[in-house]
């Protein structure tokens, strides 16, 4: 029962699949989507300990499936890591309006984005 599961949300599959491979190296369970609208469902229907969210999104960009989230009582717990290409200060301000816990651009580091991954997931109360 102990292990976490993470949904991992790009259209990119090259950045899905590594990390996914890195997760599971940490022995976290990966689930992943590749568009808004599929990340929305199957954050509610997995109801995962962790999101890592790109925001450039086919259907529905990263944003709006974070606020939908966000302010959902059901949802709001589940942290939110967001990816994006994007570097401009008012990206990163949207960002943590739509409730992102933490903005990573890209290209990110690996190692620092399984350093934060961990980081909330050793600090989940359940």
């Amino acid at each position: 029962m102990g292990t976490k599961k993470v949904l991992i949300v790009d259209d990119e599959p090259d950045i899905v699949e590594t990390i996914k491979f890195n997760l599971e190296l940490e022995n976290i369970q990966s689930l992943t989507a590749e568009d808004g609208e599929q990340a929305l469902a199957m954050a509610r229907q997995e109801k995962p300990d962790l999101i890592i969210l790109d925001i450039m999104l086919p259907k529905m960009n990263g944003y709006k499936v974070a606020r939908l989230l966000k302010f959902d009582e059901t949802y709001k717990h589940i942290p939110i890591i967001m990816l994006t290409a994007r570097t401009q200060k008012s990206d990163i301000k949207l960002g943590e309006e739509t409730g992102a816990d933490e903005y990573l651009t890209k290209p990110f580091d690996m190692d620092l984005l399984i350093d934060l991954v961990g980081k909330y997931l050793n600090f989940k109360d359940h």
